[in-house]
């Protein structure tokens, strides 16, 4: 489980230093090989290799037909790019990938569980401050998918 958000430089040629306590789980999960995509919020989504295959093979399941199924295929499966994590455990953002979610220099990696959200560090703080004041904590007990949960 990744979890919890790192504050962090790109360097010039738009490398990713992944943060040593993550390293060794990388690289006994996946042999250090990451999948990186887009998400709708302009951020990317940074998974273990593993884990974006059995993803990718529920997203390849959905009916071809369906113009919402296949919107998802082209945002998430059209944007993914394998990398790997080098011997100092730094990965290579593709440029396209940057330009979509306007990364340059100060980034936060934040934790999700099975994958990584990776923000424009400005944009991540903004959106936490939006988030606290946007919260309906009544229209959140009210969603039976949330209703049971307890923190």
């Amino acid at each position: 489980m990744f979890r919890g958000v790192s504050f962090l430089n790109l360097d010039a040629k738009g490398r990713l230093a992944i943060p040593a306590r993550y390293r060794e789980r990388l690289q006994s999960c996946c042999d250090s090989r990451l999948v990186i995509t887009v998400d709708r919020d302009h951020c990317l989504l940074i998974y273990p290799e593993p884990t974006w295959i059995e993803i990718e093979r529920k997203l390849d399941q959905l009916p071809s037909f369906n113009e919402q199924a296949r919107m998802l295929q082209r945002l998430y499966i059209g944007h993914a790019q394998e990398v790997d994590m080098d011997g100092q455990g730094r990965v290579l953002l593709p440029p396209a990938l940057r330009s979509f979610a306007a990364l340059d220099k100060r980034v936060a990696l934040v934790g999700q569980g099975k994958k990584f959200e990776l923000w424009d560090e400005e944009t991540w703080n903004g959106n936490c401050n939006d988030w606290l004041n946007q919260a309906d904590l009544a229209q959140v007990e009210s969603s039976p998918d949330i209703a049971s949960l307890s923190i």
